[in-house]
C-alpha cells in the first residue's frame, strides 16, 4: 500500500471517529448557538445593530432595509435567540452527557434537526423574498453537519 493511500485512510478514519463526531458536535451547538445572542441583542434598540447588521447581511444586498424599528421585529428576535440558544445548548448537552451512550441517535438527531431548520428556513426566506437567505444557509448547514453526514466508524 502507498504512502498517499495511508494518509488518506487515516484521514478518512479521523473524519469518521466518534471522537470526532464528538467534538464536531460541540462546533455544531456553537455555530447554532451563536445566534441567540446576536438577536436577543436586537430586543433591545440600544444594543439591536448587530442583529440589524445579520439581518442585512442574510438578505444580501447590504442595504440598511432591514431595521428592528417595530417592537413586533425585537419581539420576533427575541424568541428566535431564546430558540437558538436553547437549540444550540441543548446539541452540546447531548455531546457530553449522551452521546457515548448512543452516538448514533445523537448524530442522527442533530442531523435531522438541522435539516429540518435548513428546509424551512429557506424555503421561508424564499417565500418572504430573501432568496439570499437560503444560500447563506447552505454554508451555514455544511459547516454545522460538517462530518455528521456519515454514521461514525467503531
Amino acid at each position: 500500500m502507498n504512502t498517499s493511500t495511508t494518509t488518506s485512510q487515516k484521514a478518512s478514519n479521523t473524519l469518521t471517529a466518534h471522537s470526532f463526531h464528538k467534538f464536531w458536535l460541540k462546533i455544531t451547538a456553537i455555530v447554532v448557538g451563536s445566534f441567540g445572542p446576536v438577536f436577543f441583542l436586537g430586543t433591545m434598540l440600544a444594543t439591536s445593530e448587530p442583529a440589524r447588521l445579520t439581518l442585512d447581511l442574510l438578505s444580501f444586498p447590504i442595504d440598511g432595509v432591514q431595521n428592528y424599528e417595530a417592537p413586533t421585529t425585537r419581539f420576533l428576535s427575541a424568541l428566535t435567540g431564546g430558540f437558538l440558544m436553547g437549540w444550540g445548548v441543548m446539541i452540546w448537552c447531548l455531546s457530553v452527557w449522551v452521546y457515548d451512550k448512543a452516538p448514533e441517535e445523537v448524530r442522527k438527531s442533530v442531523l435531522v434537526g438541522t435539516l429540518s431548520w435548513f428546509v424551512l428556513d429557506s424555503a421561508g426566506s424564499i417565500a418572504s423574498g430573501n432568496a439570499s437567505n437560503a444560500l447563506f444557509n447552505v454554508l451555514v448547514l455544511l459547516i454545522a453537519v460538517g462530518p455528521l453526514w456519515r454514521p461514525a466508524r467503531t
